[in-house]
């Protein structure tokens, strides 16, 4: 019986790909809803309170990012031809890690905030609400179009 090698870059897409899904938790309603549900204790999200601004800016920023890169990047996996699905995902590999990076983040800081952002219901807001609003828009709320 042949051992398969460890897939090293497709384990790392997966722990993007992973900090993406999480990510795209965030956006949708259903979050923001449960949100103010769970009134926790702010001493156990004592870490969170210290996250600047400026790096939720950027965390905000890269998860819009992330999310699509990812969404394209699964498209092309999806489509693509059994050979070439490892170089996409080194590419995607690639493209996620600089669209954190390019906001001033490293990935390890990007995921703890992510991390952050799904036990703690404020830093999680704190995310949403410097997203742009595309999909989630609620004055302008016009199915008719």
């Amino acid at each position: 019986m042949q051992t398969l090698p460890p897939r090293s870059p497709s384990l790392t897409l997966l722990r993007l790909s992973a900090a993406a899904i999480s990510a795209a938790c965030l956006l949708s309603p259903p979050a923001r809803a449960q949100a103010p549900a769970s009134p926790a204790p702010p001493d156990q999200s004592a870490p969170s309170a210290a996250i600047p601004e400026q790096k939720l800016d950027a965390a905000a920023m890269a998860l819009q990012k992330v999310v699509d890169l990812k969404q394209d990047y699964q498209r092309r996996i999806d489509a693509a031809s059994e050979p070439d699905k490892q170089g996409i995902a080194d590419e995607a590999k690639g493209a996620l890690a600089k669209a954190v990076t390019d906001q001033g983040l490293s990935v390890e800081e990007y995921t703890a905030i992510i991390v952050i952002a799904q036990r703690d219901p404020q830093v999680r807001e704190k995310i949403l609400q410097r997203l742009p609003q595309s999909d989630d828009s609620r004055g302008g709320n016009s199915p008719n179009k």
